[in-house]
């Protein structure tokens, strides 16, 4: 498929160890007609001529009212086999400290999830992100081990 889709969307997959446990940012869309509606990664469509890197950290504040500064790891794009949407995703730890809050009427719920609930709750479409997550961070490595140390 081209990349003159009817639809792009670039967000984050912020990440963070707690006790072991990889836990990454959902979002879940606002509005009564999306209440059993699935969670997914604060996203959203470029401006023009915005790269698709500056939109994800834009939608991750616009959304959640988390600043991302450090580096982004691109994870990538999924096609929702239905919409045609084509969602570029981008990887980053999320900031110490880190309390996302819904700060747009977009969204009804900004929260860390623990990634084996987050895989059951997610747009079905955006699972695989999860799994290059996984791989990314390589499950379990040293970078948890460094958090259950320093914590």
């Amino acid at each position: 498929m081209s990349e003159t889709r009817a639809k792009l969307s670039s967000g984050t997959l912020l990440y963070r160890f707690v006790d072991g446990q990889v836990e990454v940012l959902l979002v879940h869309p606002a509005g009564n007609y999306n209440r059993r509606a699935p969670w997914g990664i604060p996203k959203g469509a470029p401006d023009p001529d915005e790269e698709l890197e500056a939109t994800a950290r834009r939608e991750t504040r616009e959304e959640t009212g988390l600043e991302i500064d450090g580096p982004l790891v691109h994870l990538g794009h999924v096609d929702y086999t239905r919409s045609k949407k084509r969602v570029h995703a981008f990887a980053a730890k999320a900031p110490e400290g880190a309390a996302p809050r819904c700060a747009s009427w977009e969204v009804d719920k900004a929260e860390f999830i623990e990634i084996s609930r987050a895989r059951r709750i997610i747009h079905p479409d955006q699972a695989a992100l999860l799994d290059r997550l996984q791989r990314h961070i390589g499950a379990n490595t040293d970078d948890a081990s460094a958090e259950k140390t320093s914590a």
